[in-house]
């Protein structure tokens, strides 16, 4: 098991060049990619079986990015793994790059699954874990929703699915950083006891905050034994999480810099670049 300060570091990583990204391009998802920095770090870093130089190993863990607006700190968290040169992320979103908006497999090395259009991915993730199940394979599958894409009754209904077939080789996790597009989903739409919602559904429950290492270990690192009921992890995380310019903002979901954004977040950043070195 890779250390907490191992973890940490990494993190730190991540985060440096996903704004860096963002910053170069001057526009995108920033509060909802910070928000799961920690979590990809933990997968990545700790947990996942991964071979970067073959991308496609059978054997490989999955992972599933269903909240695809949070594309830019997957891409950091592969580049940094080694499935391509970290200078390529400066192509974020440009004409022609292998890293859009949202993750395309096709695109994009390391990416398991297109994802985007919100409430699909964790469909997608149910159907691998289900296809291991039957033929007999070890490999997990991990997949992040976000707490608005709750809003998609798609979202449920794979929930449903899951549950009953018990894939317990699926770890689910719910970024519950209480914002989506339009405001505070205490205004747009209430999730309610999302831990009850899901223990009634069938999941084993564990909430865990967001930027808490020892914590992510500690709820990811189980493997269920066949029969067991699925887990879902809940994660108490915030919209631009580790970067206090855009946790203080009313709403980061998607911001489109003035020069005095540009500023304050290139602070941010050599902030972190400091803490890094």
């Amino acid at each position: 098991m890779a250390s907490v300060n191992e973890i940490t570091t990494f993190a730190r990583r991540i985060r440096i060049e996903t704004l860096r990204a963002l910053n170069h391009l001057g526009f995108g998802h920033y509060g909802g990619s910070m928000s799961v920095v920690e979590t990809l770090a933990v997968l990545y870093g700790d947990v996942m079986r991964t071979d970067p130089q073959h991308p496609d190993w059978p054997e490989r863990d999955y992972f599933v990015l269903s909240k695809g607006h949070a594309g830019p700190a997957l891409y950091s968290t592969l580049a940094l793994k080694g499935y391509f040169p970290v200078s390529q992320l400066l192509t974020l979103n440009e004409n022609g790059t292998h890293f859009p908006s949202h993750p395309d497999r096709l695109k994009t090395r390391g990416v398991d699954a297109t994802t985007g259009s919100l409430g699909q991915g964790v469909s997608i993730a149910g159907g691998i874990a289900l296809a291991h199940q039957l033929a007999g394979k070890t490999n997990r599958v991990f997949c992040i929703v976000g707490d608005g894409e709750l809003n998609e009754g798609q979202c449920w209904e794979a929930f449903q699915f899951i549950a009953h077939h018990k894939l317990n080789n699926l770890l689910l996790f719910v970024d519950w950083n209480k914002q989506q597009l339009d405001g505070p989903l205490s205004e747009i739409i209430s999730p309610g006891d999302l831990s009850a919602k899901f223990r009634a559904f069938g999941f084993v429950v564990t909430q865990v905050k967001g930027d808490d290492i020892a914590g992510l270990q500690a709820a990811i690192a189980p493997v269920s034994s066949p029969g067991d009921a699925p887990r879902v992890v809940i994660l108490d995380s915030k919209k631009g999480q580790g970067v206090p310019y855009l946790e203080a903002l009313p709403n980061s979901h998607h911001l489109r810099l003035t020069p005095e954004m540009r500023a304050a977040l290139e602070r941010e950043l050599a902030q972190l670049e400091v803490m890094h070195d």
